[in-house]
């Protein structure tokens, strides 16, 4: 349901979030922004909806995330834990999964590497994308510094929505607040939280 939602929000500015590459339906324009796969060619040629803060940064504050539940087997009566398990038994964790505001669209190689790793500064520049401005390395993603404000607002409002679950450590918070002053909100991330806000 969300990624219906973000498909025609985005329509108004169809281009994937780490790479700034254009793509039309499901397609990135690799063209568009001089990316290139690092191995993976099949999961480069579509878009998938990435969790900006990772899913797994507050699925595992689910007990079920860890210790499975009664309710969590497969049809052979195997028992099953982590996110499909907490996904079936925690309605708040379905929402917190598709809050839309934490979803934006990147190539399926890119955010398939990015995995759940961390933000971070990274020193170097390595390109490993072509052109596409973002390293991954040692566990930790550093992105390009024209998103960096929108993934720093998007980590504290997680933060703000979900106390709970959500909670970062001194050195990820003052990354955060630095991101966000360096990268000020620009006309379409305003745009898009207008949006989102109305659904």
């Amino acid at each position: 349901k969300s990624k219906t939602f973000l498909k025609k929000i985005h329509q108004e500015s169809p281009l994937t979030f780490y790479c700034q590459c254009k793509y039309i339906d499901n397609k990135p324009n690799t063209g568009s922004c001089g990316f290139s796969p690092r191995k993976d060619k099949k999961r480069a040629s579509r878009i998938e909806w990435e969790h900006i803060l990772p899913a797994s940064h507050f699925g595992i504050k689910f007990d079920t995330w860890v210790n499975g539940h009664p309710n969590c087997l497969n049809n052979k009566g195997k028992k099953f834990k982590g996110r499909k398990c907490t996904e079936k038994v925690h309605k708040l964790y379905r929402y917190m999964q598709a809050d839309l505001y934490n979803l934006q669209p990147a190539i399926g190689e890119v955010n398939g590497l990015r995995s759940n790793y961390q933000i971070a500064e990274i020193d170097g520049e390595v390109r490993e994308f072509g052109k596409c401005d973002i390293e991954i390395k040692n566990k930790k993603v550093e992105p390009a510094p024209k998103i960096r404000g929108d993934i720093a607002r998007t980590y504290l409002y997680m933060e703000q929505t979900y106390p709970k679950y959500i909670k970062f450590n001194q050195s990820i918070k003052k990354l955060i607040l630095k991101w966000d002053q360096d990268d000020p909100v620009d006309t379409w991330e305003c745009k898009r939280a207008i949006l989102i806000s109305k659904i």
